[in-house]
């Protein structure tokens, strides 16, 4: 009996230290692979303000906002007064 329990006390420290080792391995190839699943699975969702932004800022640089209310406007774009 004292035999088994000396082979007991002589490799338990290397058991706990296989049983940590696996479960870094497995816990680390779990990480990646979520890591990896996420990205795969990534699709950007893209706003609609650029699109909104975009044509503002080609109605602006194209004609004058002036003009586009209506108001008599010389060849800058500016507000015509007299």
């Amino acid at each position: 009996m004292e035999n088994i329990s000396a082979l007991i006390r002589e490799a338990k420290p290397l058991y706990l230290a296989r049983k940590r080792q696996k479960r870094i391995i497995s816990s680390s190839l779990l990480g990646i692979a979520l890591l990896w699943g996420g990205i795969y699975t990534y699709q950007p969702t893209t706003p609609s303000y650029p699109y909104y932004w975009d044509s503002e800022f080609n109605i602006t640089d194209n004609t004058s906002v002036i003009e586009e209310m209506g108001l008599p406007t010389d060849d800058y774009g500016l507000l015509l007064v007299g």
